[in-house]
């Protein structure tokens, strides 16, 4: 089975292509300019996998993001899945930022005023074993408090990719998903 995994709910865009033989993956920051290359560099993905344009499961992050960012996967995921009779399923992009990482992790987006889009998952070995604070709007003082409490790590820098969402797609991927604006 190929599963493409992609995420703009961020400044990045996060590709990756899971496939038999390994995983492709493309990461950059592009700020605004995700609906611009997202196709281009979708394609030059199964080009560099020598895979023909074609996967049976996408996974999309859902956010939380900004309004557009987060409707540029997500509506290009439901095209291609359309096309290409795929699933789709979704999986929180804040997860997805804690499961690079190992332990009590808490993760955040800026929200603006002080105020952040954050959540506290326990990792263990690439796994999200449990959520200790659901995804969600905090004061950023506030948040800090609770992931220092529960012996956790705060991670504001933390990164997404579109191998950690393809990871994460049997455990927590949904498919009756719903988008999450900033």
């Amino acid at each position: 089975m190929l599963t493409l995994a992609l995420d703009t709910a961020t400044p990045d865009l996060s590709l990756a292509l899971v496939t038999p033989q390994g995983t492709f993956s493309y990461c950059e920051r592009l700020e605004r300019l995700h609906a611009q290359r997202i196709a281009l560099e979708t394609e030059q993905l199964f080009s560099h996998a020598g895979l023909p344009f074609r996967a049976s499961r996408l996974v999309v992050g859902v956010g939380p993001g900004s309004y557009t960012g987060v409707r540029v996967a997500a509506s290009y995921a439901l095209g291609l899945a359309r096309a290409w009779n795929a699933e789709v399923l979704g999986v929180s992009t804040l997860m997805a930022m804690a499961a690079a990482h190992e332990g009590r992790v808490g993760v955040t987006l800026d929200a603006r005023r002080g105020n952040v889009y954050a959540g506290l998952y326990e990792v263990k070995e690439g796994q999200v074993v449990s959520t200790l604070i659901p995804d969600g709007k905090h004061p950023l003082v506030d948040f800090q408090a609770q992931v220092e409490a529960a012996g956790g790590t705060l991670l504001p820098n933390a990164r997404v990719t579109g191998k950690m969402l393809a990871l994460l797609a049997d455990q927590h991927g949904v498919r009756d998903w719903k988008l999450h604006y900033l």
